[in-house]
């Protein structure tokens, strides 16, 4: 897994906020077996509030996400149905870490 490496992209990353995220890794029951974490309500509120008017028009927030030594760019998803975001978890990013489903995790999110 390529760590996070801060350049261009990331310009405005003074203006971020960082969250020390505390969360379970689920199992979505699709086909595609995506891992994902649910961003409890507390922070997903900050986290809105934060980015009013930064979200894509599907809700989607771009965010660099850490998990021990692993750090990189992605996306937080709105889950409408919890009022929460969800953080999709990459395979080599479970393997690297050598986490799973079930396990209870902690999570920076630079925001």
């Amino acid at each position: 897994m390529k760590k996070y490496e801060m350049g261009s992209t990331m310009q405005s990353l003074r203006h971020r906020r960082r969250y020390e995220i505390k969360a379970m890794i689920w199992l979505h029951d699709g086909p595609a077996g995506w891992h994902f974490v649910t961003l409890p309500q507390n922070e997903a509120r900050e986290i809105r509030a934060h980015t009013a008017g930064l979200a894509t028009r599907w809700g989607s927030i771009r965010v660099v996400a850490t998990i021990g030594d692993v750090r990189w760019q992605t996306s937080l998803f709105p889950d409408r149905k919890r009022k929460s975001y969800l953080l999709p978890l990459k395979r080599a990013v479970l393997k690297a870490e050598g986490i799973k489903a079930g396990d209870r995790i902690m999570l920076t999110l630079d925001v």
